[in-house]
This record gives C-alpha cells, sequence and structure tokens, in this order.
C-alpha cells in the first residue's frame, strides 16, 4: 500500500518539477572566463561551459552570442544544434569570422572569433534556449570582457598651419594599450603636446594624437610611439623648394613635405624630393611624355 501511494504521489509531483525547470534556472549553470585578452590580427576563443537539466538533454539547442547587453545587443552569432545531429548548423547569413569552437552537446558553446579587431572589444554574452519548450533557456549574467590589444600603429604624420602662422607637425596614432608619443629631433629629444579633444566613440579609445609646434624648413622630426607590446617610428623632412621666378602678386612658395614610415625606401622618396626641389617638375613631366 505504502509503496502504491509513492508512486502517487510522484506522479502527482512530476508536473510540478518540470514547471520549476521550465519557469527558472533549476539544473542549469554556466562557466565564463571574466575576461580574456587578444592581440589584433590574431584569433581569440571566449570560453563557455554549461550543464542542463535532464529533460532538455535531446531536445533542439539554439546557441547564441551577443555583444553588449540589453536593447543595444548586438547577436554576433547564431546556430541551432538539432536532435541527432553532430554539429550546431549557423544560420545563412552569418559572419565567418565568428564559428563555434565548441559543440552543444559536449555542453561547450565557446566561440572563436578569427582575426580579432580594437573594435571587437566588450563585453559578451554566451545564451543557450531548449528549443519547442516555453521560457527555457539560460545566460551568464556577467558575461566575458574581452580586450583587444594592438601595438603602436602611425596613421598619418603631416605638416599644418601656414607661413604666417608657423608650421606644426602632427603624429596621429593608433594603438591598445594607448601608446606614448615622444619627438626626436637629429639630436636631441623634443617637447611636443597631445592636440584634442578627439570625437566621441571607442575608436577614440585607441586613438591619440600629438602635435610639435614651430618646425622649421630644413629639418626632420621623428614621431616615436610605443607601448607594451612594439615600438613604431616615423621621419618628417621638411624641405623648402627653390623659389620659381618671381611675377607680380606671386605668393610665397609652400614648403614641401616629405612623411616617410621607418624601414621604407627612404633614398627613392628624398631622390624625388631633390628632384622636384632643383625645379625639375615641369620639365620632367614633359621630358616623361616625349
Amino acid at each position: 500500500m505504502m509503496d502504491v501511494q509513492l508512486v502517487c504521489m510522484l506522479s502527482l509531483l512530476l508536473p510540478v518539477i518540470g514547471a520549476a525547470f521550465g519557469s527558472g534556472d533549476d539544473g542549469w549553470s554556466m562557466n565564463v572566463q571574466s575576461e580574456v585578452r587578444a592581440i589584433e590580427g590574431y584569433p581569440v576563443v571566449l570560453p563557455c561551459t554549461f550543464s542542463h537539466p535532464q529533460h532538455s538533454q535531446h531536445s533542439s539547442l539554439q546557441v547564441l552570442w551577443r555583444l553588449g547587453h540589453g536593447q543595444a545587443a548586438t547577436v554576433l552569432y547564431r546556430c541551432t544544434s538539432r536532435t541527432g545531429a553532430p554539429t550546431c548548423e549557423p544560420g545563412p547569413q552569418q559572419d565567418q569570422r565568428y564559428r563555434l569552437e565548441g559543440s552543444p552537446r559536449e555542453h561547450d558553446l565557446s566561440l572563436r572569433i578569427n582575426s580579432a579587431t580594437l573594435q571587437d572589444s566588450g563585453r559578451y554574452y554566451c545564451r543557450v534556449e531548449v528549443q519547442g519548450r516555453e521560457h527555457i533557456s539560460f545566460e551568464d549574467k556577467m558575461g566575458t570582457r574581452l580586450r583587444v590589444e594592438a601595438p603602436p600603429k602611425i596613421l598619418a604624420l603631416t605638416v599644418e598651419g601656414s607661413e604666417q602662422s608657423g608650421y606644426r607637425a602632427v603624429c596621429r596614432v593608433q594603438g591598445s594599450p594607448l601608446p606614448d608619443v615622444q619627438w626626436l629631433g637629429p639630436d636631441e629629444l623634443l617637447e611636443g603636446s597631445p592636440l584634442g579633444p578627439l570625437a566621441q566613440g571607442s575608436v577614440a579609445h585607441y586613438h591619440t594624437v600629438s602635435q610639435l609646434r614651430d618646425v622649421e624648413a630644413g629639418q626632420q622630426y621623428t614621431c616615436s610611439a610605443s607601448n607594451p607590446l612594439g615600438k613604431e617610428q616615423a621621419t618628417l623632412y621638411v624641405m623648402a623648394p627653390r623659389a620659381p621666378p618671381s611675377q607680380p602678386g606671386a605668393s610665397p612658395p609652400l614648403l614641401l613635405l616629405l612623411s616617410v614610415s621607418l624601414g621604407a625606401k627612404v633614398l627613392l622618396l628624398v631622390g624625388m624630393g631633390v628632384w622636384m626641389v632643383q625645379g625639375g617638375v615641369l620639365q620632367g613631366v614633359s621630358c616623361w611624355w616625349k
């Protein structure tokens, strides 16, 4: 009699237990790393493993990875692991930079990002949903913070200003951590200053601009950018071209500027600059077409 009563009680409790699994987090768990670091241009894996209730063991699962939380979140990856299928099939429009490194059937939802960029930095959230049942899903609320780092890169080295106000060299640099910028003259370290404010947005976190005032013709100036991942230099040569025959009302000649990255073919560029300075620009063009 007691056995019969026990079976009856269990049969009454099973729907209640099933409802608890469907409406709450009972039986679910997720393990992620709080922070992952990557190097720009290299692949990175965001680990995510989970366990789920027994009743969903043989159900179709949908996996989602999102960048950001709430209304501003962006779904970067979505795939469906159907019952009996060995793989998790992504949608037809899936960006090929993202792929699932693990298998949902083995409780592994780790995401691989190929060729990481600085813009990939942010907080990522892993989510799994049981198909065919309402309100059965689980997501780690803390997420994983991805920090993409990059060695310094000099984006541009230019001269701005006028003869009346004076000229200044401007060096635009990218990197993470944000590079430190120094200016070098022929024989000494020069004092530069930051140029800002930078534009708002995520790009501003990885860009810095430094200026060197009162640059002079006939001199060379080197912008040196460094952070823990490396160092890059570029040199600016400022040359005053020979003035053409004076004409009434003619404005003074502009400075000829050459910006050369370290390791580039400096001699070729300098040779071209000298040829232009010596007044061979127009004559050289006419000879070229002969």
